[in-house]
């Protein structure tokens, strides 16, 4: 792990997306899933009402803060370095 400003940085922005993309899914409801009216002309039935983006921004920021958080204590730490990963999966370093 880069202990450089720009390589933690970088290093959260790919966990950031990886975690944004995990976090799309939840609470998207399509105009076939809810009662009322359906789509507006032209729309796909399976389209999402509301993709909530900005409060999924907000949890993908978090749940990423923590996780990497969580990460670089271990690093620091000790427990999660190259030398202990080649070990517990048996490869030669």
């Amino acid at each position: 792990m880069a202990s450089t400003i720009a390589g933690l940085l970088a290093i959260y922005f790919v966990l950031w997306w990886i975690v944004l993309f995990v976090t799309l899914p939840f609470g998207v409801r399509s105009h076939a899933e809810t009662e009322g009216e359906g789509p507006s002309p032209g729309t796909d039935p399976g389209a999402p009402v509301a993709t909530l983006l900005a409060r999924k921004a907000l949890w993908t920021t978090l749940i990423s803060a923590v996780i990497f958080a969580v990460a670089l204590y271990a690093y620091r730490s000790g427990w999660l370095g190259i030398d202990r990963l080649a070990k517990l999966m048996n490869l030669p370093l």
